[in-house]
Formats: structure tokens, C-alpha cells, sequence
């Protein structure tokens, strides 16, 4: 297994002082047989006056927290101890015919099945669309395996798009991502959802962090590090298999799950509503440190 140390820092500057905020954090790994993970440390900073811990629709840990003294900054913090296992992935060439699994998940009501429809419809940014499906039908040919056809649309977004940071904001609509070929970890996974939803197949939106390796010759810049989104395709009776089209491979031991949802709006990593504050601004800094044994 390897175990990693993650700090997760989130700062708001208000120009004006925020009299009310209530906020929903995604911020606490979700239980899973591929990771195992000690109870998360979250730091807030004014002290929140109510702090509520849940489980969301999707069984993603939440918090929900209300802080009602006049503040100008808002800090969030969140430190874990996460060790994840690698994993086996299914045969790709082994898995069932997409248009089996396509034509079953509207009416097989067993549990897995049942759970994995509703990844199928559209959400907000998301949605189905037949551009999507003439993109995604290049891969998804006739009787070719489910994970064939989809590592084959994994690999095929990561090398037709370009990773640029500076294209595209949270706000970004995936058509805007399609037309102009540019974007970042979240709108490639929105592209790939949409895609899947637009052949009739199921896909789950996947946030959590990924361990970066520094250039040879270059320190590791602590804090400098991101958190990250992929998906999760149904492959029928060989269950979820993750996918990670920024990087063209089936996540393993440097992925770490924080939660799944439709889409980033499902489980966004801090989000919430606010009286006041003006104009501001928004600093995140993310720190994944792999731990050798014994260390603390």
C-alpha cells in the first residue's frame, strides 16, 4: 500500500466584512475497499457556530458548517492520512458488449444496476448531446467490449485536447471545452461523461487528489499540488472501472478517492452562500506527501 499525508488549504479575502456564511464541505474521503483512511483533521478559522457531519445522497461524507461573526477571511483546512492499495482492473477485451450494457440499465432493477442508472441521465454539466455521441461513437463501435471502448475514448480525449489551465474557469460549459479542444482535469472528465451519457451508458464524476512527481533534478514544491477529477464507467457485470482521461491511464495507487457524484456541482470540494463580503478572492493550496514507513 502507499500511504500519503495530504494537507488541503482553502482561503477567501473578503474587500467587505461576510456577516452569514453557510458552507457544504466535500472534504473527507470516502469509505472505499481500495483505501483506508483515518479520521480527517478540518481546521476552520472563524470557529464555525454550528458544524454538522452527514453522509450526501451519493454516500459521500459531508460537512455542513455556519459561521455568524463578521469575518473578512475565511480558512479552511483539512489534513488526512490516506493509504491506498493498487488494484487489478478487469480484461478489457473480456468485458460485455457496450450496447448489452446500454440496452439493459433501463430496465434490470438489481441493485447495482439499479444504482448505476441514474449516472446515466444527464446533469448540469454533463448533459447528453448527439455531438457528444457522434464523438464518442469513433470508440464505441459495434459489439466492441464496454472497457475497451472506453479506455479507447479515454485515451482518445487525452491526446485531442490540450491541457491548459488558463482556457477554461469552473463556470466553463463542456461544449465550450468540445469546440475549442482546451481545458483542465474537470472538463475532461465532464467531456467523457458526456460522451458516455450520449450512447446510453452510465458514468459517475470522481474528485479526489493525485500525487504528482517532481522533474528529475527538481525539489518537490510543497503546497503546489492540486486536487484532481476522473470517472468511473459501468461496465456491466465487471462493476465501475475508474478512468482518468487527463492521463490517459485506469487510476492506481497515486489516485485517491475523496467522493463521486454526477458531475463537480455533486461534490464540489467547498462550496456555500454568504451576507456581504464585497468582492473576493480565492486561494487553494494542496499538498500530496507520500509517507515512508514509520513515518508520522
Amino acid at each position: 500500500m502507499t500511504q500519503y499525508h495530504i494537507t488541503h488549504t482553502t482561503t477567501y479575502d473578503y474587500s467587505q466584512p461576510v456577516s452569514l456564511c453557510q458552507n457544504v464541505a466535500h472534504l473527507a474521503p470516502r469509505p472505499c475497499h481500495r483505501q483506508r483512511a483515518e479520521r480527517p483533521v478540518l481546521s476552520i478559522t472563524p470557529d464555525p457556530a454550528v458544524i454538522e457531519e452527514r453522509v450526501d445522497y451519493f454516500g459521500n461524507p459531508v460537512s455542513y458548517f455556519t459561521i455568524q461573526e463578521p469575518h473578512r477571511k475565511l480558512t479552511v483546512s483539512v489534513s488526512h492520512r490516506i493509504a491506498v492499495r493498487p488494484e487489478t482492473p478487469p480484461v478489457a477485451l473480456t468485458t460485455q458488449p457496450w450496447e448489452q450494457i446500454r440496452d439493459r440499465l433501463p430496465w434490470d432493477r438489481a441493485a447495482n444496476w439499479l444504482d448505476a442508472y441514474q449516472f446515466a441521465f444527464d446533469s448540469r454539466y454533463a448533459a447528453a448531446d448527439p455531438k457528444y455521441a457522434a464523438y464518442a461513437t469513433h470508440s464505441f463501435t459495434p459489439g466492441r467490449p464496454v472497457l475497451e471502448a472506453a479506455l479507447d475514448l479515454n485515451h482518445r480525449i487525452h491526446s485531442e485536447f490540450i491541457y491548459d489551465p488558463r482556457a477554461t474557469t469552473l463556470a466553463t460549459p463542456v461544449a465550450e471545452v468540445f469546440e475549442s479542444r482546451r481545458g483542465v482535469c474537470q472538463d475532461f472528465a465532464h467531456l467523457m461523461l458526456a460522451g458516455l451519457r450520449s450512447v446510453g451508458l452510465a458514468g459517475r464524476y470522481v474528485s479526489g487528489y493525485f500525487s504528482t512527481v517532481p522533474a528529475p533534478g527538481k525539489p518537490r514544491l510543497v503546497g503546489a499540488d492540486a486536487t484532481h477529477a476522473w470517472v468511473s464507467v459501468f461496465c456491466g457485470e465487471a462493476g465501475w472501472v475508474d478512468l482518468d482521461p487527463t492521463h490517459d491511464q485506469i487510476p492506481g495507487t497515486r489516485h485517491v478517492l475523496l467522493a463521486w457524484g454526477r458531475d463537480y456541482e455533486d461534490v464540489s470540494p467547498l462550496k456555500g452562500v454568504i451576507l456581504g463580503g464585497g468582492k473576493h478572492s480565492v486561494r487553494v493550496a494542496v499538498d500530496v506527501h507520500t509517507e515512508e514507513p514509520g513515518e508520522t
